[in-house]
């Protein structure tokens, strides 16, 4: 089986959100959203680029303005063409949002995350009403050999799983306060970065400023994967879904700045957490991309699920494995309903500027 099928399978398994029937029903009894197409997108200046006034920028680092060539000739499809594309500054957070963060946030709104509410029964249509309880999708590990081709057999719904409670209600975050949240959906960043007057980073920023100035290389430090036998990134070493060797010396999600940063000076680009941007996804999105400041189509397409809708996401997570998906690489697209949060999915924040005086 060639590595690129691999990836494309890869990019069904973040639709097990919206799949997996909650308590009480076996995994493998699976649902059909009742979205009826792709939402309008709504335009940038609605999801924070002309905020009144500036964010907190002491865990931001400015991106200057600058072309870089965005995809790979060697990746999936959807990464093709390679093709070059002029970008205004913006600052970025210099981690992944953590759970600290997100508590403050929390704290100061009273806001609730689509995992914590109970699930709509109209998205759910002919589930009974006992088994829609709030809950998320977690990475359980199966015991013994399974198929890659079966995604489900590593995925479980969790009733009572959320951002503090990411394993289950018996779990919290105590000791992860720097771990980057997870289990928040692309509608719980959207309201995070309004709330601290910031907006997801366009894939487009989100790419280049990964690939912090390296150009065209394969990964966000160079061309090889562990140069001189080190690790660069939160990633999958051993048998996936079940043996993590830990050579990175993570099993899970780690400590926000545990590797070394980019060339901008930002961390965890690759790795992991999955991380939120602000563009719908489709497949062919590059052959019409505008050279400059692009800020993806306004619908969306899935050829895998052509009735949903989906926001992309950058950067691989901690189950990015060789065998299985290489997501890690800075030009890997990924994407999922906006409504889905995940175990391995969280998301850092822009701010288009001006830039350090």
């Amino acid at each position: 089986m060639s590595k690129e099928s691999d990836t494309a399978k890869a990019t069904r398994q973040f639709a097990v959100a919206l799949a997996i029937v909650l308590a009480g029903v076996a995994v493998g009894y699976f649902l059909t959203r009742s979205h009826e197409g792709p939402r309008p997108r709504n335009r940038p200046t609605a999801l924070g680029h002309d905020v009144p006034s500036a964010p907190n920028t002491n865990n931001m680092v400015w991106i200057p303005g600058g072309t870089f060539w965005m995809g790979s000739e060697g990746g999936n499809p959807d990464e093709q063409p390679v093709h070059q594309v002029r970008l205004d500054g913006f600052w970025i957070d210099k981690t992944e949002v953590t759970n600290e963060e997100f508590e403050k946030f929390v704290r100061a709104t009273g806001y609730v995350t689509v995992a914590e509410r109970k699930p709509d029964p109209k998205d759910f249509r002919g589930v009974p009403s006992d088994k829609l309880v709030p809950g998320a999708v977690v990475f359980t590990p199966p015991p013994g050999d399974v198929s890659l081709e079966n995604h489900y057999a590593w995925w479980q719904y969790m009733p009572g799983a959320n951002w503090p409670n990411p394993e289950g209600p018996d779990t919290t975050i105590r000791g992860r306060e720097k771990h980057p949240v997870v289990h928040v959906c692309w509608e719980d960043a959207i309201a995070y970065a309004k709330w601290c007057g910031k907006r997801l980073p366009s894939e487009a920023e989100w790419e280049y400023a990964a690939r912090g100035g390296q150009d065209r290389q394969l990964y966000i430090w160079g061309k090889e994967q562990a140069p001189d036998g080190q690790w660069q990134a939160n990633i999958w070493q051993g048998k996936f879904p079940n043996e993590n060797t830990m050579a990175d010396r993570f099993r899970a999600t780690a400590p926000v700045a545990q590797f070394a940063p980019n060339g901008f000076g930002l961390y965890d680009m690759a790795g992991n957490v999955w991380e939120w941007c602000l563009d719908w996804y489709r497949p062919d999105y590059y052959a019409k991309s505008p050279a400059a400041n692009p800020f993806g189509p306004l619908d969306s397409f899935d050829p895998n699920e052509p009735g949903l809708a989906k926001r992309v996401m950058r950067g691989g997570s901690y189950l990015c494995s060789d065998l299985y998906c290489t997501g890690y690489r800075p030009s890997a697209r990924m994407k999922s309903s906006p409504d889905t949060g995940l175990s391995h999915t969280g998301f850092r924040c822009v701010w288009p500027g001006p830039p350090p005086k």
